[in-house]
């Protein structure tokens, strides 16, 4: 019998799809997760909290891969280096870890580049911790998902007026995608740094929220707004994209239509 593979955040967006494909690949998956859930579809569930490392060490016994998708708008970088501790400890043989587009770019130099950007920063320190780790790895950029580009139009389609960062682009990809290729080098050597995935269209964001309120019959003002900092301007200059790996399929526009 081949060891399990843990999926941590194996409940979330990124995550449920990555132990779905496994399954079908035909591993043994365990999921490490905050809540407790029953195991179901041949997944075994192990309760921990990555944010303490309460119940990680446990979760780790036996495994030999780690896919490691858990993530939150603040404090991946402690979720990571709990992760690489209890794997170094367990002598796991493979960690995939999924990181963002820009974590290496967006500079955080003032409260304000902290406070709106902060999540660049967390996932640089989560890289930086597997990095550092004795625990051989492999690392997947991507751009942001359609999902979360989808959760914040939501968010500012209720305003009557939705504020727009001027100069702001976005290369949305579907978490599908990433879920196979994050599959894909689960079951290969660790191979450190792989080269980013981004999804096919760079967009204007304005343009992603204007497709949001079409797919949605809503009529809403946008307000241009440029907003200050080393971060902002990072984006402005495109520090978030990788159009040299726009190798997602699914545009923004069919994820609408298929939501909406």
């Amino acid at each position: 019998m081949t060891a399990p593979i843990l999926v941590t955040g194996g409940t979330g967006t990124l995550g449920r799809l990555v132990v779905a494909r496994l399954r079908d690949k035909g591993c043994d998956v365990r999921v490490l997760s905050r809540s407790p859930h029953t195991d179901r579809d041949g997944v075994r569930f192990v309760q921990g909290n990555l944010d303490t490392g309460e119940g990680v060490d446990a979760a780790l016994e036996g495994v030999e891969t780690v896919v490691h998708c858990a993530g939150s708008p603040k404090g991946d970088d402690v979720k990571a280096r709990n992760v690489v501790a209890a794997a170094a400890h367990a002598g796991v043989d493979h960690l995939v870890h999924i990181s963002v587009v820009g974590a290496d770019r967006v500079p955080l130099r003032s409260a304000a580049d902290r406070a709106m950007f902060g999540y660049f920063g967390a996932k640089r320190g989560a890289e930086d911790a597997v990095r550092g780790s004795a625990v051989p790895y492999t690392m997947l950029r991507a751009t942001q998902f359609h999902d979360l580009v989808l959760t914040v139009a939501r968010a500012m389609a209720k305003l009557p007026v939705v504020p727009s960062p001027s100069g702001f682009r976005v290369q949305p990809v579907d978490a599908g995608e990433v879920a196979d290729r994050l599959t894909e080098l689960a079951l290969g050597d660790p191979a450190g740094l792989v080269p980013d995935l981004g999804g096919p269209r760079v967009y204007p964001l304005a343009d992603l929220i204007r497709g949001y309120l079409k797919a949605t019959g809503r009529r809403r003002p946008l307000l241009p707004l440029r907003l200050p900092g080393a971060a902002a301007a990072a984006f402005r200059d495109g520090a978030n994209l990788t159009p040299d790996h726009a190798t997602g399929h699914r545009t923004w526009e069919e994820f609408l239509a298929e939501t909406h």
